[in-house]
């Protein structure tokens, strides 16, 4: 490579030199993307499957995700190239080990850091894959709530990873709430048990992390609820003290939502990123970071709920 040759004025020398540290910083600099996403069922269930080359489907049990699905989901992935990313949804270890392997195989992006959550449902878990380094991985299966008279544990658990990032130490929590589905009438699309969940989540990053001691960290996952829900009051504020930032997200297009119900034609906000108030100290002039809700023409081929995405300026 040939020497660029250096101006004999001081002043150009210095102006010479200042442009070069420059570029040599932008090219240092780079902020840490953070993202969450359901990947919906990556695993084995009973499933409609579309027949290859018709527009009929076929019923099918304990099928795993159609190949269809899994491509259109990895070039979601890959385009977006999160540097961390939260996964709902996750089938047991060998599913989160074939995404990983597939998605630096075929789609050539690399996650050699991985964690795998599993609660007290047998099927569907909460995973991580990362391109840095964990500084400690940290399941918490122990979250109780009342619910009625009974004392239920949190199904798919809270699933913690400590990261440390331009020499701050920080937490990432992935967490999924109850669907909507529900069996009891007296709890009508389960809103009281999603909001003993998050009341649970809530209570528990408290005492962990009081909030008077300005310790960063995100909450990324499901909510399965809008953002005016009980649940979601829950996981931002305790009676006037507030707990947490909702990070605002939107796609190219300005729309908030993050799940498509095609039963039922609607659209909704249920996935998020929420920032305690001790990261939101650690952002620009303490101004908050909007966040990219992705969308494209793979959206909906890959799951029924799309990728949330934050920039943070470590």
């Amino acid at each position: 490579m040939p020497s660029i040759p250096m101006p004999r004025s001081p002043i150009r020398r210095f102006l010479l030199l200042s442009f070069v540290l420059g570029l040599l910083a932008q090219s240092l600099w780079a902020e840490l993307k953070v993202a969450t996403y359901n990947v919906r069922n990556y695993l084995l269930t009973d499933r409609l499957v579309p027949i290859e080359g018709s527009t009929k489907m076929v019923w099918r049990e304990e099928y795993p995700k159609p190949e269809p699905a899994k491509r259109a989901l990895r070039r979601i992935i890959a385009r977006e190239a999160p540097d961390i990313l939260a996964l709902q949804e996750m089938g047991n270890e060998p599913f989160l080990k074939e995404i990983q392997r597939d998605l630096e195989k075929i789609d050539g992006i690399r996650y050699p850091h991985v964690a795998l959550m599993k609660g007290v449902d047998e099927d569907r878990h909460l995973a991580v894959l990362s391109k840095i380094p964990f500084i400690e991985v940290i399941k918490h299966d122990d979250l109780y709530y009342k619910y009625f008279d009974d004392r239920q544990v949190l199904r798919r658990g809270l699933l913690e990873i400590q990261f440390k990032s331009g020499g701050k130490q920080w937490s990432l929590f992935n967490v999924h709430l109850k669907s909507k589905w529900t069996v009891r009438k007296d709890d009508p699309e389960s809103g009281l048990m999603r909001e003993a969940e998050a009341r649970s989540v809530r209570d528990f990053l408290k005492k962990r992390y009081p909030p008077e001691e300005g310790y960063p960290y995100l909450l990324v996952g499901d909510f399965n609820d809008t953002p005016n829900s009980k649940p979601i009051a829950r996981i931002l504020k305790s009676g006037k003290t507030n707990l947490a930032y909702y990070l605002y997200s939107t796609d190219k297009n300005g729309r908030i939502w993050t799940h498509f119900w095609s039963r039922g034609g609607t659209y909704s906000q249920v996935d998020y990123v929420f920032a305690s108030m001790g990261m939101l100290q650690l952002l620009p002039e303490g101004k908050s970071t909007r966040g990219k809700i992705e969308d494209s023409v793979d959206t909906l081929k890959a799951s029924d709920h799309r990728m949330v995405l934050v920039e943070l300026p470590f």
